[in-house]
């Protein structure tokens, strides 16, 4: 059974920074592609990183280019997301999901999703 586990949310002020991680298990990590989604209070869940199956092609989601990093270690079956800089409208659940497909900003691409983390940025 597949399984993603997400961790590393929290609260913290505007600036400040966080790394999350999602831990995978059930099948071989390094044959798929991952992905950070989140989704805010009355919001649409969005694409914030996708990464690719090596680690080598990363997309982000412009409002978070040049403060988010995604990264894997397909070592470890795990991926990251350390956000820099963050700011209020940052907060939402954060969410990892697994695909088959290339790097990819729809959510329907993805076949397992963890269950999230909270981030919450105060002002």
């Amino acid at each position: 059974q597949v399984q993603l586990v997400e961790s590393g949310g929290g609260w913290v002020q505007a600036g400040g920074s966080l790394r999350l991680s999602c831990a995978a298990s059930g099948r071989t990590f390094s044959m798929y592609v991952m992905g950070w989604f989140r989704q805010a209070p009355g919001k649409e869940r969005e694409f914030v990183a996708g990464i690719s199956r090596s680690g080598g092609s990363t997309d982000y989601a412009d409002s978070v280019k040049g403060r988010f990093t995604i990264s894997r270690d397909n070592a470890k079956n795990t991926m990251y997301l350390q956000m820099n800089s963050l700011k209020p409208e940052d907060t939402a659940v954060y969410y990892c999901a697994s695909g088959a497909s290339g790097i990819v900003r729809t959510m329907g691409s993805y076949d397992y999703w963890g269950q999230g983390t909270q981030v919450t940025v105060s002002s």
